[in-house]
């Protein structure tokens, strides 16, 4: 990790109107421990939950102008993904879920749940 988020920084720097970076982390301190170069910047923890991580989305995009599901819709669409994610696999042939394909057709599941609602 140490190295592509010093790749994701720099590009960052030289990209300021293009590119923001965040931090993730599941608890509080350990980022300054082991990548002290990271100081001054506040990692979004998400105390290891999904319903974490999903708060901390949220609170990193607050400036997107795009539309701002709530944590429970999240958290909804995220319950429906997980219920059919083994279906999906089978349906793609797949070994694991860091396909591609999978990564694609989870997508594809979200945004037609998400229109459902």
């Amino acid at each position: 990790m140490p190295f592509e988020l010093g790749l994701t920084v720099t590009w960052a720097k030289l990209n300021p109107a293009q590119h923001s970076w965040f931090v993730f982390e599941a608890r509080p301190r350990r980022v300054q421990k082991s990548l002290s170069d990271l100081d001054g910047s506040d990692p979004n923890i998400h105390d290891g939950t999904v319903e974490g991580v999903m708060r901390e989305i949220c609170n990193a995009f607050v400036r997107s102008r795009a539309a701002r599901p709530a944590v429970p819709e999240m958290m909804r669409t995220y319950r429906g993904l997980s219920s059919k994610l083994n279906e999906i696999i089978a349906a793609a042939g797949a070994r694991s879920v860091f396909e591609a394909r999978i990564f694609d057709d989870l997508c594809f599941a979200a945004k037609a749940a998400i229109s459902h609602t």
